[in-house]
């Protein structure tokens, strides 16, 4: 069993080095992609309020979303099965609770812009809590232990806040949906991502953003399955389910 789990070890080392180098363009707090981030379990299952969104690229966008899934069924979910085996819950859970409190200047940054001071006050107050008594952010603690909840800002948020829509639906190879306002706001946040100020090593920031997403993923094992087993069109709830989502952001955060 030993001999075995060293070996899975090494191959998502191996893995997580040498994946594709996204991750200074893509920063975790941008959208919930639906091959992991940001799901938990549950959401987008309810029939949503039907809402007007503008996809005259659908042709290429499935095509894209097809693409992804076969990932997620090739790759993804046979690596998130193999990381849950060998990683318990608590750390896998301590690991999301770092790389959230580690993206905190994206979420500050954000909430200024918004003129939200009172999310900025939150946010910076959850990061100087989560780094010091929850051992650089590995434990919520603000919340846990001081009801602190967690606060949402990213660019393509901002953006809405300021009234600019959404433009035209877009699902992205790996990066999953989109639209011209989120993309620009992926961009936007990758600049406040501290990972690649601070850390100048191109393996490492690779193996940081598959590690993150992966992590991401296990924490939320059925969310994408159940996208699709309760869904007529898998495509349509999809891009459905992300509109409603970043709408709610821009209206409720």
């Amino acid at each position: 069993m030993k001999t075995k789990r060293s070996i899975f070890i090494v191959c998502v080392f191996i893995l997580l080095s040498f994946s594709p180098a996204i991750g200074e363009v893509v920063a975790q707090e941008s959208f919930p992609d639906f091959l992991g981030d940001d799901l938990n379990e549950g959401d987008y299952l309810e029939e949503p309020a039907e809402v007007t969104i503008s996809d005259p690229l659908e042709p290429m966008n499935r095509a894209f979303f097809e693409i992804n899934d076969q990932l997620y069924e090739g790759l993804f979910k046979p690596v998130k099965d193999g990381y849950t085996w060998v990683l318990p819950l608590e750390i896998r859970e301590g690991l999301g609770n770092f790389f959230t409190n580690i993206t905190m200047p994206i979420r500050l940054i954000n909430s200024l812009l918004q003129g939200d001071f009172e999310k900025s006050g939150v946010v910076l107050g959850r990061f100087l809590i989560n780094t010091t008594i929850g051992v650089y952010g590995f434990a919520d603690i603000a919340d846990v232990e001081f009801d602190i909840k967690p606060r949402r800002a990213d660019f393509d948020q901002t953006l809405g806040k300021w009234g600019l829509g959404e433009g035209i639906y877009l699902c992205w190879p790996v990066l999953g949906p989109s639209s011209v306002r989120g993309t620009f706001g992926l961009v936007a946040d990758a600049q406040a991502n501290p990972v690649f100020y601070f850390i100048d090593d191109r393996v490492f920031q690779v193996a940081y953003y598959t590690t993150s997403r992966v992590n991401n993923l296990s924490l939320n094992p059925d969310a994408y399955e159940d996208l699709k087993r309760f869904s007529v069109d898998p495509y349509v709830a999809a891009r459905q389910a992300y509109f409603d989502y970043r709408r709610a952001l821009v209206d409720k955060e």
